[in-house]
């Protein structure tokens, strides 16, 4: 292969160029394990020994062992057991789809879905086989209803714009797939948009392979992918190699850098990034404390801007490094803590357990004489509440007979009522009809008038247009003579004129005969003066003639086009008022038959209504007459059951007697076990309060040991804050260092420019010199 840069070209196999780019690969977490003071960690490593070996117990580290890998076993054998099904779920969807759109299955597709069945893997690795539109399609509505597959493998396939479009389209909102490969695609803008709509939607993706594109060809489109990159939270790794991507797709990427806090790994090796986009990228990571993984092999840029870089993602990677040291000591920690709170409560509940079982113990002692006096309470109720019952019957029957009457009387009432109102509203149907009727009237009088005001109006608009038309008759009768008179003048004037030529040639030729001087008016001069007169006066005339004739003309057509515009609004009128009448004829025929039918409605309806309220009135009346028979009878059946209650109650009162002083003495015997109960439990409550007390001194030295872990984790915060800004020191003293040698190379190199400059233009000088000079003659060619 080869690649040419600014600085030159060289050719390379592509193994070499593996090799060198595995070897360029930073070792940030030894580099980063180096530099921490071995103090700090020897002596946090030795407390959490001390604190392993004390504070937990061999029996509590073994059970949660046990359960965290009970937990753990049965969902990784449900997904053992449910992988296949899936798989072959996900297979007969694809089928279903194919079949549903009208596409061949794809032999290759169909074969890769069996082998990772086979394989029971979630791996769908496609890569290297020509994927179709159509079968790209198919597959996008696949993924998106699909839960199998976590790894996607597409490199290689020669994907079409529109079959990438519908492949990334359907993994927008899918929640399984989390790394996705797109090798040697030969990606470009429309990709590239595709790529940021699915970096923004997408939740679950965390890691995606771009090798071999062309991403970065067109700017826009690349703007758009780092968009979407900015705005991803799930990401981690990201291989954009290869993609052609210049300074100004780099400093788009470093905005989105600036923006993103999850990419960790960032893989650019082999693109035109340059001496703009490493600067770019270096003040980006300046902000960005997440990256601390950055390839920049292969992308022509200076050695100190890569070194910058490598700093600045080794920073990144300590910074992660010691938080995720931090979060694993506070997890076991806290994992220690609840451990200890678990074996505390344990031991609580056993002494409730214990405080339980004596309160039940006694419990059922209570319990036993309190039913025994319970039953007995309940029989004297059960009849006490059967007297009670017997006599709330009797009332009841009693107030039932007085409300069936006043609900008789009621009924009367709303009959009559009913009638009244029924009365009231034929009379108002009557007069709302009579109401409309003369509205109606009094509407179509008012409109004949309107109507033969209009015509009345109409027949003087016709008369004054006919008069109009006289007037313009006459007026052009006058015109008419007018010219005629006009053409008789100009006759006339034609006539006098030739004979006043006739005159004027026969005494010029007089004149001549007789001699110029014999003649002393000149009769030519005379002539052609009244010539001009006359057809001045000629002239005159026509004009005026022409001008009477237009300003006639133009008053007659304005008068005309006024009169015609007017009649056309009256017709208008006309017809809009006769569609009016029409209308409202109409509508007073279609009210008046509403109303009627409306009217016949109504009647029927309070017939029908009356006759129905009337029917049930009479059967309520009918059968509250025989519910007041019944209830004669049933009273005087009570009144001989309350006699014969009345005298078991005596009977029953003489039992109840000896009960209420069997009742008494069991009381008697209830203090007493009331008495021992108390005792027992003001002892269980000392030894209770005993074993709180020792809680409280293991609670207090727990809470000795946790000032001492915060102490402790405050001293290392403080050693590695002390050991960072000695870091950070360094690193701004070797980077002014670094600035200032640069200053003076750049300097040196001026000097020496100046000086190569000088020199040339002496030499130029001495050259122009000695050529000018009678010597340069004689000197010999070089």
């Amino acid at each position: 292969m080869k690649w040419t840069y600014d600085s030159g070209t060289y050719t390379s196999s592509h193994k070499d160029l593996l090799a060198g780019s595995e070897r360029l690969l930073p070792k940030t977490p030894l580099a980063a394990l180096s530099r921490v003071p071995p103090w700090p960690i020897f002596r946090y490593c030795f407390f959490l020994f001390l604190l392993f070996g004390f504070c937990t117990p061999a029996s509590g580290r073994t059970e949660l062992c046990k359960i965290a890998h009970d937990q753990s076993s049965p969902g990784r054998q449900q997904k053992e057991q449910t992988a296949p099904s899936s798989m072959e779920d996900f297979r007969w969807t694809y089928l279903q789809l194919c079949k549903e759109g009208g596409v061949e299955p794809q032999e290759s597709v169909v074969a890769q879905l069996q082998e990772s069945r086979a394989a029971h893997s979630s791996r769908l690795d496609l890569s290297g086989h020509s994927l179709s539109t159509d079968t790209c399609s198919v597959l996008a509505r696949a993924f998106q209803k699909d839960g199998v597959f976590t790894e996607v493998s597409l490199s290689d396939c020669m994907l079409t714009e529109e079959g990438t479009k519908m492949l990334l389209a359907g993994l927008f909102h899918n929640t399984s797939v989390k790394c996705l490969d797109l090798k040697g695609n030969n990606l470009r803008s429309t990709g590239a948009e595709v790529l940021g709509k699915l970096l923004g939607c997408n939740k679950t993706l965390h890691r995606l392979v771009l090798e071999w594109n062309a991403l970065g060809v067109w700017e826009e489109s690349f703007s758009l992918f780092c968009d979407g990159l900015a705005s991803n939270n799930t990401l981690t790794h990201l291989d954009l190699r290869n993609n052609q991507i210049n300074h100004h797709g780099a400093s788009e990427l470093a905005l989105a850098l600036r923006r993103n806090s999850t990419l960790q790994e960032l893989d650019l090796r082999w693109n035109n990034i340059g001496l703009l986009g490493g600067r770019s990228l270096l003040e980006a990571l300046q902000k960005n404390k997440s990256v601390v993984q950055l390839e920049m092999a292969g992308n022509n840029i200076p050695s100190d801007i890569l070194k910058a870089l490598e700093q600045s993602t080794g920073h990144n990677s300590e910074r992660e490094f010691t938080l995720r040291e931090s979060r694993n000591k506070t997890h076991v920690l806290s994992r220690e803590i609840q451990s200890l709170k678990e074996e505390k409560g344990r031991q609580f509940l056993s002494l409730m357990e214990t405080i339980d079982r004596q309160k039940e113990e006694m419990g059922h002692s209570t319990k036993s004489t309190s039913a025994q006096i319970g039953q007995l309470q309940q029989a004297l109720n059960e009849r006490k509440s059967a007297i009670n019952s017997l006599t709330a019957k009797l009332q009841m029957t009693e107030a039932a007979l007085a409300l069936s009457e006043q609900k008789a009387q009621s009924m009367g009432e709303v009959l009559s009522r009913m009638k009244a109102e029924k009365e009231e509203q034929k009379e108002q149907q009557s007069r709302l009809r009579k109401k409309q009727e003369e509205e109606s009237s009094l509407r179509e009088g008012k409109l004949h008038r309107e109507i033969q005001n209009l015509m009345e109006t109409n027949g003087q608009l016709r008369n004054k247009v006919e008069e109009l038309e006289c007037r313009c008759k006459s007026q052009q009768q006058q015109i008419f003579e007018l010219k005629q008179e006009l053409t008789n003048s100009t006759a006339e004037l034609k006539m006098r004129l030739t004979k006043a030529e006739g005159i004027s040639s026969v005494r010029s030729r007089s004149c001549s005969h007789t001699g110029p001087g014999s003649c002393p008016v000149c009769p030519a001069d005379r002539l052609e003066s009244e010539k001009r007169r006359s057809k001045q006066a000629l002239e005159d005339m026509e004009s005026l003639r022409h001008k009477e004739v237009e300003n006639v003309s133009r008053h007659l057509e304005e008068r005309e086009r006024a009169l015609q515009e007017r009649i056309f609004k009256l017709e208008a009128q006309r017809i809009q008022l006769e569609e009016e009448l029409g209308k409202s004829k109409a509508a007073v025929v279609t009210e008046r038959a509403q109303a009627e039918e409306e009217l016949g409605k109504v009647r029927t309806q309070m017939r029908l209504e009356e006759q129905e309220h009337v029917s049930s009135l009479e059967e309520k009346l009918r059968s509250l007459r025989a519910s007041m028979q019944q209830l004669q009878l049933h009273c005087s059946q009570q009144k001989q059951s309350i006699s014969e209650l009345q005298a078991k109650s005596s009977h029953q009162s003489v039992e109840t007697d000896g009960l209420r002083r069997r009742i008494e003495e069991l009381q008697q015997d209830l203090s007493g076990k009331e008495q021992e109960k108390v005792a027992e439990v003001s002892r269980v409550r000392v030894e209770l309060q005993e074993q709180i007390g020792q809680l409280e001194a293991d609670r207090m030295a727990q809470e000795r040991l946790k000032a001492k872990i915060s102490a402790l984790e405050r001293e290392m915060k403080a050693l590695t804050n002390n050991h960072r800004e000695v870091l950070l020191d360094k690193e701004s003293e070797k980077s002014s260092l670094l600035e200032k040698l640069r200053l003076k190379e750049v300097e040196i190199q001026r000097m020496k420019e100046d000086e190569a400059q000088r020199a040339s233009y002496l030499q130029s000088a001495v050259l122009s010199y000695v050529q000018g000079s009678p010597l340069g003659h004689y000197s010999p060619n070089k």
